[in-house]
């Protein structure tokens, strides 16, 4: 599974399907989809047979994989509530702590908006100054059918407007009755617990279909307190609760797939323990309509979504204040997307599509009676739209049995804009002069953008496969880097994503990032691809006019201080290694296999030689996985080194090295699957390098010092059952 990297099912035999009446029927269904639009579809089939062994891919990334359903569905029994964090594990994958379901997935020191992020095909964006609910955040563990990251040299047919590869995560496809079958139901139910919080929560689904029509429901629900560190001390505002709701109609016939999906998510409290705020309400609904269907010229993949987000800012209890300050916003995604895939020869196959992604948000600030804010709304966005037009090709060719290739181009113009803003009052000299500054200037932004992907693969021999690319990736800034007016102290601590505790100010003349990547990757394995493998993947990215920041004032915090988001030209560069070994294959004894990836990234300015924030340090994790019949049990290593190269303009934390063990076992007897398992096995006090300034302690003891890091979770003992029917 680790060598899985976006494959491609062009390499897979399949028959070739007639089109009866009902087929055409479901044809004039997808039509009402057929506008200019593209959709990101991962694999795609010709009609043309071309059969290649099941463990050659063709053409595909570097670097990226995908998550085992089976370590999705181990990992939700056992409690896992933040969709993120089932990324653990993947080269080059690190993740940025947020609150108990918002991490944000950083790939090869590249974070949040610089990655490409479809849930269900939807690029969802989060409505927050803080980014306190990523795309992410809006699909449960449970829920996610499938999950995979690609880093690196990204195809142009994955999506544009992102510079650090991209993830997708997609429910379960809809089921279906068998042929002759007549009617199907299937379900199951889950229910877990967590010590380290005192999580508790449970999760279901249930399906009803026919040959043709299939109606399916999924809901989730947890709440947590509080977390412990390795000292046994609580870990202020880390508790969380939410809900999610979704249903599910499908229709399929002959080659032909309809399938429409709704659902709804509530929020109500999530602490974020590394920010100044909390989430103290976030409700959003959604209702999108894939298609896909076989045609006699190649297959056709279209989408159109649309999704809303309410969200809320807000004190939760635990952290010193006084009074409340709420902050609002409301954000909507609407859009579509379209791809078609034509096999033009048995070994060509060219991709093209078109997207249409339109974002609005309002961030409005209500008036309180405390530090001089009001009587007026503070008015920090508004009506800010974003909107994406994305035009691509793609050639995928296999030259002989050894080379094949990736060629693509893209084409996305980005068109932002917003209305004028306010402060608070008149009477504080900077709400006044900073509104009228900002709202003095022309708001309308047009940036046209280009991406280039070409890469190769090599089959040097039965054990031997080498790969190489370059990719020239765009992206344009969000709504906040371009669009954050205010420098006073206490605004512009609202406005950032990387839980330091520093205080940004947006930038109108942003320049678009543009990253310039070569990548090279060789791998060894024996030659059924079934005992051992090795892949070892070196990368350098120069990325022009990179979003960072540069210091305006020094703030009243040690440590912190006012910045203002700028262009500098940057480089990274670093490794990511992989690999896995079959140990033991007993019909008495079980399957004993080993597997593990190790990595390191380093990033800085051009200009001045300033770290770029959030490179992860030399990590590794290794994984031991015993199988014997219905029983599955794992040990778990996280190795990390120390992080003492740090970016202190940003308040970056320096942190020691750690190893931590987790551990967990299954067992299915039937149609019930009992679960248990230890994470942080020896309690051990470690920080996180990506976990970003201890913010709440801060605020609740009132200290004057200056940040420390934030503290993780100490041990925990994790129980879940499932019951399937």
């Amino acid at each position: 599974m680790l060598w899985g990297t976006y494959k491609m099912s062009t390499l897979i035999h399949r028959r070739r399907r007639s089109r009866g009446s009902a087929a055409a029927l479901m044809s004039t269904v997808s039509t009402l989809f057929l506008m200019p639009g593209a959709g990101f579809a991962q694999t795609a089939t010709p009609l043309s047979p071309i059969t290649v062994e099941a463990s050659s891919d063709m053409t595909c990334p570097l670097e990226g994989g995908e998550v085992d359903k089976h370590q999705i569905g181990a990992k939700s029994i056992l409690g896992a509530s933040d969709t993120a964090s089932l990324l653990a594990g993947q080269p080059g994958v690190a993740l940025a702590t947020g609150g108990g379901i918002s991490s944000l997935p950083i790939i090869h020191g590249l974070a949040d908006d610089r990655i490409k992020t479809l849930v269900d095909g939807m690029p969802i964006t989060s409505a927050c100054p803080n980014h306190m609910n990523p795309a992410l955040s809006y699909i449960a563990p449970s829920n996610s059918g499938h999950l995979s990251e690609v880093a690196g040299i990204t195809p142009v047919s994955a999506g544009g407007d992102s510079i650090g590869g991209s993830i997708t995560v997609d429910p379960p496809q809809p089921m279906f009755a068998k042929s002759g079958e007549g009617y199907a139901a299937r379900g199951s139910a889950t229910t877990f617990f967590r010590s380290i919080n005192r999580q508790i929560g449970a999760n279901g689904n249930v399906t009803a279909a026919t040959e043709n029509v299939s109606l399916g429901y999924d809901g989730s629900w947890t709440r947590a307190r509080e977390s412990h560190d390795g000292n046994g001390d609580r870990i202020f505002n880390s508790q969380f609760e939410t809900q999610s709701h979704n249903v599910t109609l499908g229709f399929s016939n002959d080659g032909h797939d309809l399938t429409i999906r709704a659902g709804h998510q509530l929020t109500p409290y999530e602490g974020f323990p590394n920010a100044y705020m909390d989430l103290t309400g976030n409700t959003s609904n959604y209702l999108n309509a894939g298609y896909k269907g076989d045609y006699t010229w190649g297959t056709l993949d279209a989408k159109v979504y649309w999704q809303n987000a309410k969200h809320e800012m807000n004190f939760l209890p635990g952290r010193n204040t006084t009074g409340h300050m709420p902050m609002n916003t409301n954000g909507t995604d609407a859009g579509y997307s379209l791809k078609a895939e034509l096999p033009i020869t048995r070994n060509d196959v060219i991709r093209v599509g078109n997207e249409y992604h339109a974002y609005r948000l309002s961030d409005w600030w209500p008036p309180v009676d405390m530090m001089m804010m009001g009587p007026d709304t503070f008015i920090n966005i508004n009506e800010g739209s974003r909107q994406q037009i994305g035009t691509f090709a793609e050639w995928e060719k296999k030259w002989d049995a050894q080379w094949t290739s990736l060629l693509g181009v893209r084409n996305d113009v980005i068109l932002m804009d917003t209305g004028n803003v306010a402060g608070y009052n008149t009477m504080m000299s900077n709400y006044a002069a900073d509104a009228d500054a900002f709202n003095t200037q022309n708001h309308k932004k047009t940036d046209v953008n280009y991406d280039l992907t070409a890469s190769a693969r090599y089959e040097a021999t039965p054990i031997n496969t080498e790969e190489f690319g370059f990719a020239r990736k765009t992206r344009s800034p969000n709504l906040y880097e371009r669009y954050a007016w205010s420098t006073g102290s206490m605004a512009a601590s609202m406005i950032g994503w990387f839980g330091n505790g520093a205080e940004y100010v947006g930038n109108l003349n942003l320049k678009p990032e543009i990253a310039n990547t070569i990548s090279a990757s060789a791998g060894w394995h024996d030659a059924a691809r079934s005992d051992w493998a090795v892949k070892v993947t070196p990368y350098y990215t120069y990325v022009q006019d990179y979003i960072g920041v540069d210091k305006l004032s020094t703030g009243s915090t040690p440590g912190i201080n006012l910045l203002k988001f700028a262009n500098h030209d940057s480089q990274l560069y670093g490794f990511d290694l992989s690999g896995s070994k079959s140990l033991l294959k007993s019909q008495d004894i079980g399957h004993l296999d080993l597997s593990g990836t190790a990595g390191w990234v380093k990033g800085m300015q051009m200009n001045n030689g300033q770290r770029l924030y959030r490179m992860q340090p030399l990590n590794a994790f290794i994984d031991l996985t015993h199988r014997l019949g219905e029983w599955t049990s794992t040990a778990e290593l996280k190795l990390v080194n120390d992080k003492s190269v740090t970016n202190p303009l940003q308040n970056e934390q320096t942190t020691p090295g750690f190893a931590i063990v987790n551990l967990k076992t299954s067992y299915r007897y039937e149609n019930i699957t009992v679960a248990v398992g230890i994470d942080n096995l020896f309690n051990k006090q470690y920080y996180d390098p990506n976990g970003g300034a201890y913010v709440s302690y801060w605020t609740a003891t009132n200290s004057t010092a200056a940040m420390g890091a934030l503290p993780a979770a100490g041990r925990s003992f994790n129980a879940g059952m499932t019951v399937s029917f």
